[in-house]
């Protein structure tokens, strides 16, 4: 028999990591609250046409697809055989697949929207918190199961929305402690550099190179973008707006000069200055992690105005958060013109940070603080009584389950961590008394038993 293990790209996760993650996802939630959102959950499954299309061409090849129950079916072998035939040709049959593992948060909940609009309080603020799944290749920092923690605000086109999403992209980090650049650009600026090379039809062609710079840097993404079809000029001009350097205030100058002839650069411009204005204004926190950062694409196609990327600065790590602003998404399933701006925490990456910086509260890692020494039956009974209090007051207690020799239950506490042990034996029980021991230290005291709950357990 082989031996157990795991789809590539999968984890399992511990309790110390369970609790980390915890740790990474209260916070999250907390700020998303704080900040008026309410919380959403949607299926692990869309239907396939729900997903197909939506991300790009790159993206749709990283959806997972679910196979459909019944296949074996001697009726549906023929229509499988066939149908599979269509998929090796790159081409999608519902005889075949009809459903899919959703690639991210964002287009679940435009779907949700479209099928709930006339009942939401527009503007309409969700949070959500829950795994997808990418048919990418496994590396660190890249999963192909992991969670989001995306916010969305629909049904408003204001700027504001944008503030204040770097506000809680400023405000997490800073609760975390992890110390990161806050990137920005403008999908409008990028359609300028598009009609400057060519045309609005030449946008995915660009984004989609652009979006490979830190991967595979600026001599590959040159040749990508002759290989689908630019010209020598075209490519010049892109490596000069990909050069622009200095402060934002420099970087913006530089871009205004090569596109501030096209009205789409202008207000990609106008949009920016606005955000960084505003909180340089009231929001310095953010403000000093504000970085326009012009070669930031997203190569996702649904993006239509400002975009966003958060990066670690002290640690190597991909980005570990992005978004941005996707004018008209519900129009994809039949809801037209429903402004709508998120962002997404990527919490896998941000654990890695964290764990890389040791981050992590120690508290954070605390279990069961006190464990019952299981000696005997009415010990046990007598024990159990004394939990049951314990555990009234706030303690995380237990019993070892079964009578068993001192060794065996010392290892046991010893293997979990726990920071106390009560042992409660037949003196003990005869003089209403039971002796507590502080692992860490050794010092163990005498307590009465109906003083036991007032006990401190620090």
């Amino acid at each position: 028999m082989s031996k157990p293990s795991l789809p590539a790209g999968t984890r399992d996760f511990s309790a110390d990591v369970v609790r980390k993650r915890n740790y990474i996802f209260n916070t999250i939630k907390s700020v998303f609250e704080l900040y008026g959102f309410q919380p959403l959950e949607t299926p692990a499954m869309e239907n396939l046409n729900t997903l197909m299309g939506k991300y790009g061409e790159e993206g749709d090849k990283l959806i997972f697809k679910i196979l459909n129950n019944g296949l074996g079916d001697p009726k549906n072998i023929d229509k499988a055989r066939v149908a599979f035939e269509q998929v090796l040709q790159g081409k999608n049959d519902a005889n075949l697949t009809e459903r899919a593992l959703r690639y991210d948060l964002t287009i679940p909940f435009a779907r949700y929207v479209a099928m709930n609009y006339g009942q939401l309080a527009l503007p309409f603020k969700r949070y959500q918190v829950q795994p997808v799944w990418r048919a990418d290749r496994p590396q660190k920092g890249r999963y192909r199961e992991f969670y989001q923690c995306d916010a969305d605000i629909v049904g408003s086109n204001s700027l504001l929305n944008e503030v204040e999403l770097t506000a809680i992209y400023a405000n997490v980090f800073k609760r975390l402690g992890i110390p990161v650049e806050i990137r920005l650009n403008s999908r409008k600026i990028l359609a300028a550099l598009a009609e400057l090379c060519g045309g609005a039809g030449k946008m995915t062609d660009i984004t989609i190179a652009i979006d490979k710079l830190d991967k595979i840097g600026p001599d590959k993404v040159k040749d990508e973008l002759i290989a689908r079809g630019l010209t020598p000029e075209q490519v010049t001009d892109i490596e000069k707006y990909l050069s622009i350097t200095g402060s934002n205030r420099e970087k913006i100058e530089a871009v205004r000069s090569l596109l501030g002839h096209i009205p789409l650069a202008v207000q990609g411009i106008s949009e920016l200055q606005f955000i960084l204005s505003f909180n340089e204004a009231g929001n310095p926190d953010a403000a000093d992690n504000l970085v326009c950062d012009f070669t930031l694409a997203r190569g996702l196609n649904y993006y239509t105005g400002i975009i966003f990327e958060v990066k670690a600065t002290t640690v190597q790590m991909g980005s570990i958060g992005g978004g941005g602003r996707y004018d008209d998404l519900t129009g994809l399933f039949g809801v037209p013109n429903v402004p709508g701006v998120g962002i997404s925490f990527g919490v896998d990456r941000i654990y890695d940070v964290m764990e890389e910086l040791q981050l992590f509260p120690a508290e954070v890692n605390t279990g069961t603080t006190v464990l019952f020494f299981n000696l005997g039956e009415a010990e046990s009974r007598a024990a159990f009584g004394l939990l049951q209090q314990l555990r009234k007051k706030g303690i995380r207690s237990e019993i070892y389950h079964e009578q068993a020799k001192f060794d065996k239950q010392f290892k046991y506490a010893e293997k979990k961590g726990i920071q106390y042990i009560v042992i409660l034996g037949s003196k003990e029980l005869a003089d209403g008394n039971c002796m507590v021991k502080q692992l860490a230290s050794g010092q163990q005291q005498t307590v009465a038993q109906p003083d036991l709950p007032k006990f401190n357990f620090a």
